[in-house]
């Protein structure tokens, strides 16, 4: 098997599989019982808070365990808009963020707020230009990726995080669900208030996540109940899945300083091989995050290649996971102007540091096999 859409998830790292399975059966107790069991619990989600926040560099207040990248998208967003909308109603994000912050705004636009979407150019990088041209008395909220997960684009969020510390008023929440352990972010005195993190994206499990919250940032809650998290996340805490997705960030981090070249390597290789094949257009810019290569083949239906490759035991994948079984066009690729022939027929390679060279000679050797005998049967 050859596993190429570590996007749409990764598979779960042994170590971090027994830590779950450890704390799990060693730890069961609610963290919020006043007996012996529950102190220990509660003592080892404060030490799991501390892990994660040294690995981060920030404090461990400003750590919230959450259940992945959707939560914490909506955490964020609509957070902040229903706690500060007597300050303000207005959100900027851009066309092509993932559908759990797309989708979140649109809601938001269904309770009186005003949303304005960035274009991209064809990099699907926004203008600096056009977000300072935005930004209004009663914006609250800028909320954007910072690793797009189709194209693997990179937002400048340091050059907006600038932009940001202008506003004391205003709040800058980042997607790095698709960056994290790949293209670093420093979060510390970087503009950014709100950071959201995945476990299952890390080589960690699913229903697993960080989202980060700056001190002196305060939130609605989505859930209300026991005022678990800082009071901004009630319900029992998942004490393993904390301790696990803590395991994965670790490893990760460990991964990037080790192999961190491994993954230009492999992206270099495809990018080359890929040109070569005539009937491919590349849709990935060069300056993109290592780990993705986006591209087109027109004229074949992409779930058809995604079968024939997958019949040889090779896995990729067409946009994102959350909405590749929609509509057959990429909006991220149309948002960059690209013709309806590449945004119908846009495929994606999303790799990780176990992915090897032999693999993507194999995927390649399968790719131009597959378009051949298609091209042969359309005549």
């Amino acid at each position: 098997m050859i596993y190429l859409d570590n996007s749409a998830t990764t598979k779960p790292d042994p170590e971090v599989l027994k830590s779950f399975e450890q704390v799990s059966t060693a730890y069961f107790a609610n963290p919020s019982s006043i007996h012996s069991l529950g102190g220990e619990s509660e003592k080892l989600l404060h030490q799991a808070k501390k892990q994660a926040a040294e690995l981060l560099h920030v404090d461990a207040s400003e750590i919230v365990f959450t259940s992945g990248g959707t939560e914490g998208n909506n955490l964020a967003i609509k957070g902040i808009a229903l706690e500060h909308q007597t300050r303000g109603k207005h959100i900027i994000t851009t066309m092509v963020e993932h559908p759990s912050v797309y989708e979140a705004c649109q809601s938001l636009e269904k309770l009186g707020f005003e949303i304005t979407y960035l274009p991209v150019n064809q990099d699907g990088i926004i203008a600096l230009e056009d977000l300072k041209a935005v930004i209004r008395e009663d914006t609250i909220l800028i909320t954007l990726m910072h690793v797009n997960n189709e194209l693997g684009s990179i937002q400048p969020i340091g050059e907006i995080g600038e932009i940001a510390k202008n506003y004391p008023k205003l709040f800058l929440h980042v997607d790095n669900v698709q960056g994290l352990g790949k293209v670093s972010l420093p979060l510390a005195d970087s503009g950014i208030d709100l950071c959201t993190m995945s476990g299952h994206k890390i080589h960690g499990l699913k229903g697993t996540g960080i989202l980060y919250v700056k001190n002196r940032t305060t939130l609605f809650p989505l859930f209300h109940g026991g005022m678990q998290e800082q009071m901004i996340r009630s319900g029992t805490e998942n004490l393993a899945g904390a301790v696990s997705m803590v395991k994965a960030l670790r490893l990760i981090q460990e991964k990037k300083q080790r192999s961190g070249d491994h993954l230009n390597q492999l992206q270099q290789y495809l990018r080359r091989e890929l040109g070569k094949i005539t009937d491919v257009t590349i849709n990935t810019p060069l300056d993109a995050a290592p780990h993705i290569i986006n591209f087109s083949v027109p004229g074949i239906k992409p779930e058809v290649l995604i079968h024939m490759l997958g019949e040889a035991g090779i896995y990729i994948s067409t946009k994102s996971a959350c909405s590749s079984k929609r509509t057959d066009e990429s909006k991220v690729l149309a948002a960059c102007g690209f013709p309806k022939t590449r945004t119908t027929s846009a495929l994606r390679v999303s790799m990780t540091y176990t992915n090897t060279m032999q693999e993507l000679e194999q995927f390649i050797k399968t790719l131009k096999k597959s378009i051949c005998q298609l091209k042969e049967v359309m005549g």
